[in-house]
């Protein structure tokens, strides 16, 4: 008679319960800060876009309506304009049964009017979460610093971490899992680049980058990501050579060449990166499965049309995803909730 295996006193019953509690303890992200992927260990990571497939599965497809945010609220500050961000967390929170609350600069000038201190103190009072998007990333760690709820980088000049959760889940569905994956950055060493080299290590992916001289990623962040690649065994290339780092690899990313506040820049930044759009000439090199992400808005000099409307274009179904991966992420910070689906294959 097996029965006596599942005891609450039996070994396997003790072991599974410590697996379970194990796994539990190194997944907590209630209450806590999304401000950047370095804090997340991969458990974290792995949870989040477990909640978010989850999400997707039930509501999109199952037609589900799950109130789980009913009777929240969140503050929404945009220092910077923006489509995706606003649209995802906006629809995404209400969706959930939650209240959005959008502020402008016009609403809310974040250290001008009133300090970002009694900003981030006022705001815990009137909101459950808080998504900022902001130009300076210090704005947030001091938001982060001085607020009891938690907040949300929505962009920062250092770091884009929502957006690279929604590109994760993206290539998840796409490939069917992410281990042993090889990422090509094709462009500016910006803030999408920095969150990518802080987070695909922790998932088995390896990256290659190539960035014109003089538009290299951030040296600190540099630094940690080759720390990262060693603790995971996985590669990390740098480079100013598109076609090496499109050799072999299984996805092709670039970015906008001219972020905004870049706009005086905007001549020499085309000039400086000639050589550096994505065409099906550097496809041609790329692994035979290869497709292709843009976190949007495109120029057609970054990425032209043939690659961008073409079936190895992610780019639309990675745009919606940055719904559900905003959905999952705020879910796990504001509440209790077990995903229903089985764990990913990542």
């Amino acid at each position: 008679n097996s029965n006596h295996l599942l005891t609450p006193h039996s070994n396997t019953m003790k072991t599974i319960w410590q697996l379970g509690k194990a796994c539990l303890e190194s997944v907590n992200l209630k209450n806590r800060s999304f401000l950047t992927l370095k804090d997340f260990n991969p458990d974290e990571i792995k949870h989040i876009l477990r909640v978010s497939a989850d999400l997707k599965h039930r509501i999109k497809l199952q037609g589900q309506y799950l109130p789980l945010l009913q009777g929240k609220s969140i503050a929404m500050i945009f220092e910077k304009r923006s489509t995706r961000t606003r649209m995802s967390t906006e629809t995404g929170f209400s969706l959930l049964g939650g209240h959005p609350c959008f502020l402008t600069p016009q609403d809310i000038h974040l250290g001008v009017n009133e300090s970002t201190t009694d900003t981030a103190r006022v705001l815990s009072g009137l909101a459950d979460i808080v998504l900022a998007r902001v130009y300076s990333h210090s704005t947030l760690e001091q938001l982060s610093k001085e607020a009891s709820i938690p907040i949300i980088n929505g962009l920062s000049d250092l770091y884009h971490p929502i957006q690279i959760l929604a590109d994760l889940l993206t290539l998840q569905e796409h490939y069917g899992s992410l281990k042993g994956l090889t990422v090509a950055w094709i462009g500016d060493g910006n803030n999408v680049l920095h969150s990518l080299m802080m987070s695909l290590a922790k998932l088995g992916v390896n990256l290659r980058i190539a960035t014109p001289k003089g538009y290299e990623p951030d040296a600190a962040v540099t630094q940690e990501a080759q720390r990262l690649s060693k603790q995971f065994g996985t590669e990390l290339q740098l480079s100013s050579e598109p076609m090496e780092a499109a050799q072999g690899s299984n996805v092709l990313v670039t970015d906008t060449w001219i972020s905004m506040g870049q706009e005086e820049e905007k001549k020499k930044r085309i000039k400086d990166f000639q050589g550096y759009q994505i065409t099906m000439q550097t496809g041609s090199v790329a692994a035979p499965d290869w497709t292709f992400l843009h976190c949007l808005p495109r120029k057609s000099e970054e990425v032209n049309d043939e690659v961008f409307y073409s079936p190895r274009s992610l780019v639309f179904t990675e745009a919606e995803n940055r719904k559900w991966t905003i959905m999952g992420l705020m879910v796990c910070m504001l509440t209790d909730y077990s995903p229903q689906i089985p764990e990913l294959k990542l």
